[in-house]
C-alpha cells in the first residue's frame, strides 16, 4: 500500500511522487501558467522527472516555442504523445477536419482521439502523474482534490488549493517562463481552432469551445465523460473503425 504524506505543500509531494514511483511518475503538461509552476518545482527536485505533453496535431506554433523553452531552460526532457494514425484518419476521414464545431459529441470524440486515448496508452506504464489542475479554475474542477485515484493510478493535482494571484506570484518571483498566448489575452490554451482570446465580460475558460452553451468545458483528461456520453463516444469510435 502505498502511503501518501500528510503534509501536501506542492513541492513535497512531487519529490514524494518522484522518491516513490521514479520512472513511472510523470508530470503531463501543455505549457499553461500551472503546468509550468509545477515544471519549474520539478526541475529544482530532480531533472531527470519525466515530462509528457500532447501533440493532437492542432496545437498552436507558440506551444512548440513552449517545448523548445522547457528543455533548453528548465533542462528537462519532454516526451511528445501523439494521436493513434489510423484513428486519427478514419476520424477526419468520416467526419472532416472542423467536426468539433458540428455537434458537442463529434467535439468530444475529437478530443477523446486526439488527447484522451492517446494519454491513456501513454499513461498504462506508469504509476502516478501530476497535473497543475485547480479548484478556481471553473466549476467542473471545484471539488478536485490533491491527490486522487484515477484508471488505477494516482493522481496528483499539487496546485488544487492555490488561487489564480498564487500561480502568478509564483511565476513572477521565479521569473517562469509564460506561454505566449497569455499576452495576447488568452487564459486557456489547447487546440489552436478550439481555444481563442477572452472578450469583453469573459473569464476563465470561457475561451475554450465558446460556440458550445451547455456541455462542460472539458475535454476528458480530468473529468470522464458520463455513462451516456461515454456510450455515445463509444459508439462513434466504433463507426470510423469499422469502416
Amino acid at each position: 500500500m502505498v502511503l501518501i504524506p500528510m503534509h501536501r505543500d506542492p513541492r513535497h509531494l512531487l519529490r514524494w511522487a518522484q522518491d516513490e514511483f521514479g520512472s513511472r511518475f510523470a508530470v503531463v503538461t501543455s505549457f499553461q501558467d500551472e503546468g509550468m509552476v509545477l515544471l519549474h518545482m520539478a526541475a529544482a527536485i530532480d531533472p531527470g522527472i519525466r515530462v509528457i505533453t500532447l501533440d493532437t496535431g492542432r496545437l498552436p506554433g507558440a506551444t512548440f516555442e513552449m517545448m523548445e523553452i522547457v528543455r533548453n531552460q528548465l533542462g528537462l526532457n519532454v516526451e511528445v504523445v501523439y494521436p493513434d494514425a489510423n484513428e486519427l484518419e478514419r476520424m477526419v476521414t468520416r467526419y472532416g477536419p472542423s467536426l468539433f464545431h458540428r455537434d458537442p459529441s463529434l467535439r468530444k470524440l475529437c478530443c477523446h482521439v486526439r488527447k484522451t486515448l492517446p494519454l491513456e496508452r501513454k499513461l498504462s506504464g506508469i504509476s502516478a502523474w501530476a497535473a497543475g489542475l485547480r479548484r478556481g479554475q471553473s466549476e467542473e474542477r471545484a471539488s478536485v482534490e490533491q491527490v486522487e485515484s484515477n484508471g488505477g493510478r494516482t493522481k496528483l493535482n499539487p496546485l488544487a488549493h492555490w488561487t489564480a494571484t498564487e500561480v502568478a506570484a509564483y511565476l513572477e518571483r521565479h521569473r517562469v517562463p509564460r506561454h505566449p498566448l497569455y499576452a495576447e489575452g488568452y487564459t486557456t490554451i489547447g487546440c489552436a481552432p478550439c481555444t481563442r482570446a477572452l472578450n469583453a465580460g469573459e473569464s476563465g475558460r470561457d475561451g475554450r469551445w465558446w460556440w458550445e452553451t451547455e456541455s462542460a468545458k472539458e475535454c476528458g483528461i480530468h473529468v470522464a465523460a458520463d455513462g451516456a456520453m461515454r456510450r455515445t463516444l463509444d459508439v462513434l469510435l466504433e463507426d470510423i473503425l469499422v469502416r
